[in-house]
């Protein structure tokens, strides 16, 4: 990746001063540590498993370079740290004694609870990377489970991310995968965000786009020499996601790398799908499934002229807010889901008149907009294909998702977020039930 894309995102990111990524990078992670908060001592915080791989040597390079202050703050041998608001508890008592700058080190778990766990102590912090898992070491936001459900709490990213590929390189292969499978998300998110730009829902910034879209073929394009361990695959792939968090942070919002694949995903998660697996069912594992069901219903979208539709017949059916937030609350039996969901389909609820402005513009737009997205997709197919090569689940069976799961996702977990997708245009169409039959028809994509 060129070095001045580099430059322009964190001139972009508000929050992320410095990145460094390398072979050998932990020998220099006390001069990052330095450049970023200055004289200010800093605690290491890991686990068993981080503090082999990494943290030792973390801890060595900050006593070197004399910003270390006393022993590290390690999860106690034979625990398994879990991203759960007890832990981020722990980890802010423990270092609400101290006052020093977190250094993480670890990857998605651990890295939640120290971010969170630093926001809630008015502190930066930075983070050294163990695995090349998922997008979120430069990402804001802190995906923790708290009273139940998993949610998505609010926190600055790091000022600085050390990640040493050699490290990396040494990660279970599994871990690799799921950073591929959320990177590879990407795909159906840029097409998302192509239909909200040409709809006057969310215009794209050109830069933020580029950081995200720009390196993102070249990233996923080798998925089975990223399985073989081609060093030069994995360079791709770390790179695609450090770039994808912080494309996140100059927005000011996920939307350059999250899109409907992310509900299906998040749905999934704030249901607990895969929680008490050891360890759970990663992220990126179930991103990569939700890619390829939104891929395939983009299928049977792009298999029709919408520039036919009929925008009146449309604008008289569309339900009212009551009757959405009825509906909402009949799909969801988990409280604390079932509330916000009502709030987040509410808040992107248009009345009748709303709806035949944008249902005119799909007619209009359609020929052109149906190009770009046709440009910016992937078959479904080839996504599963890819998935497989890099060794991440390609079948919904292969996480647990039944076929009868799996289309009820498609209409459920369009409720859990405001923002507008692919999920919304069929609903808004009249389409989303015709085209998830055909997907589950005899012959047809999940068939």
């Amino acid at each position: 990746m060129a070095d001045d894309l580099i430059s322009t995102a964190l001139e972009r990111a508000p929050d992320t001063d410095d990145v460094l990524i390398g072979p050998g990078a932990l020998a220099s992670v006390g001069e990052v540590v330095r450049r970023v908060v200055g004289d200010r001592p800093v605690t290491v915080v890991a686990d068993e498993v981080t503090w082999r791989v990494a943290g030792k040597q973390v801890q060595e390079q900050l006593d070197a370079s004399g910003a270390a202050a006393g022993e590290a703050f390690l999860f106690p041998a034979g625990t398994f740290v879990r991203a759960d608001y007890a832990n981020v508890e722990k980890v802010r008592d423990a270092l609400a004694a101290r006052d020093t700058i977190p250094v993480a080190v670890g990857s998605g778990s651990l890295n939640d609870l120290v971010k969170r766990a630093a926001h809630e102590l008015d502190r930066r912090y930075v983070v050294v990377a163990t695995a090349a898992s998922m997008d979120g070491y430069t990402a804001f936001g802190a995906a923790l489970t708290r009273d139940g459900y998993k949610q998505t709490m609010t926190c600055p990213a790091p000022l600085a991310l050390v990640a040493d590929l050699d490290v990396l390189a040494a990660a279970p292969t599994g871990m690799t995968a799921s950073g591929y499978g959320d990177l590879l998300g990407k795909v159906t998110a840029g097409a998302d965000w192509l239909l909200a730009d040409a709809l006057g829902v969310e215009p794209i910034d050109a830069t933020v786009w580029s950081l995200v879209q720009g390196p993102l073929r070249d990233a996923v394009g080798r998925p089975a020499e990223l399985a073989a361990g081609d060093p030069a695959a994995l360079g791709g792939l770390v790179e695609g996601l450090v770039m994808s968090g912080l494309a996140m942070q100059a927005h000011a919002s996920s939307r350059p790398a999250s899109g409907a694949e992310h509900q299906f995903s998040h749905l999934w998660e704030m249901e607990g799908l895969g929680a008490d697996q050891r360890p759970p069912l990663s992220h990126g594992f179930k991103v990569g499934i939700g890619s390829i069901a939104v891929a395939a219903l983009y299928e049977r979208l792009l298999d029709r002229d919408l520039g036919d539709i009929d925008v009146d017949a449309l604008a008289a059916a569309w339900p009212t807010a009551d009757q959405v937030a009825r509906d909402v609350e009949a799909v969801h039996s988990i409280d604390g889901v079932r509330t916000a969901a009502v709030a987040e389909s509410l808040a992107k609820h248009v009345g009748p008149e709303q709806l035949a402005e944008r249902l005119e513009l799909v007619r209009t737009r359609w020929p052109e907009l149906r190009e770009r997205l046709v440009g910016q997709l992937l078959p479904a197919a080839e996504l599963a294909e890819m998935l497989r090569a890099a060794g991440a689940p390609s079948l919904p069976a292969d996480i647990g998702v039944s076929a009868e799961t799996l289309r009820d996702t498609y209409y459920r977990c369009r409720t859990i977020r405001r923002r507008y997708t692919v999920l919304d245009l069929a609903a808004e169409t009249g389409l989303l039930e015709p085209c998830v039959d055909e997907l589950f028809a005899p012959g047809g994509f999940w068939a």
